[in-house]
């Protein structure tokens, strides 16, 4: 992909959830890096206070669950910059409480966002990246798009689509010139565990207290002393997103290297524990 794009600027970037958070913190270091950017999100306002105007930036109001509305943003984002280069799906919520404790309509409210909200947009802007036979759609996950734990497990369902669609794109798209990358940051320090963006439960079973009640308690002691750095975060997106060879999955933060090398290991034992069973199911040679 050529370093220069129409309007003199690198790429042009499409952000989700670009009003605040992590989501704000990438579209200010793609910025910075000569790229134009869309900053997507349903407060289009708070967009405007934070980055002001420029040339380089469109904010467009965006509901990511609304069809109609994703396809007007790629229009929009088309119309004034002539291409779509970088895609991150980086809107989202969270959900803590156990399975049990989790509503019906808490967990489809956050499929709602978290996976058919993706997928709208990523189908509103692939005839784009298909038309220029290049581009890159990130896909932003969490170390529980990896492994799952007790209190998140309904949230952990989420990602773990995220990775199912990112590892198909990777194998639909790559002939066509389009990269796909899911990023699984950790815990960074933002207000992934306020109010704002994540659910709790309000079904409390006292079973569950020693799993998901105590990590309902952890994540008030954690809530912004997190050891992932935000801005390191999106200083990586930058990185990522220049590099020629990109990777299909890229963990974020110590925390998610460790999870992931615990669980790798965890399979591989079980794994053969049970080979011979696993292997005995085929018709006989």
């Amino acid at each position: 992909m050529s370093d220069v794009q129409q309007g003199g600027f690198k790429r042009v970037w499409f952000i989700t959830g670009a009003s605040r958070g992590i989501g704000a913190l990438i579209a200010e270091a793609a910025l910075a890096n000569g790229n134009a950017v869309v900053a997507a999100g349903r407060n289009v306002a708070a967009i405007v206070e934070r980055f002001g105007e420029s040339d380089a930036l469109l904010p467009v109001a965006l509901d990511v669950t609304d069809e109609a509305q994703a396809q007007t943003a790629v229009q929009a984002a088309t119309e004034k910059f002539g291409r779509i280069d970088v895609l991150i799906n980086n809107a989202g919520f969270g959900l803590l409480g156990a399975i049990e404790e989790s509503s019906d309509k808490d967990v489809r409210r956050m499929y709602d966002t978290n996976v058919f909200g993706l997928l709208n947009i990523t189908r509103a802007v692939l005839p784009v990246m298909r038309a220029q036979r290049s581009g890159h759609v990130i896909n932003i996950s969490s170390v529980g798009g990896y492994r799952a734990a007790a209190g998140f497990g309904a949230y952990s369902s989420t990602k773990f689509a995220v990775e199912a669609i990112t590892e198909a794109l990777h194998a639909e798209l790559t002939p066509l010139g389009i990269q796909a990358t899911v990023v699984e940051p950790g815990y960074f320090r933002t207000d992934f565990l306020d109010a704002s963006s994540l659910l709790v439960a309000q079904n409390v079973i006292a079973d569950y207290d020693e799993t998901s009640g105590a990590v309902r308690r952890r994540a008030v002691q954690m809530n912004h002393n997190q050891p992932g750095d935000p801005k390191k975060l999106a200083a990586a997106m930058v990185t990522l997103v220049d590099a020629s060879n990109p990777p299909l999955r890229l963990p974020l933060g110590t925390d998610t290297l460790a999870a992931i090398a615990a669980k790798n290991a965890y399979v591989e034992q079980e794994t053969q524990t049970w080979k011979a069973l696993s292997a005995s199911t085929d018709f006989a040679a």
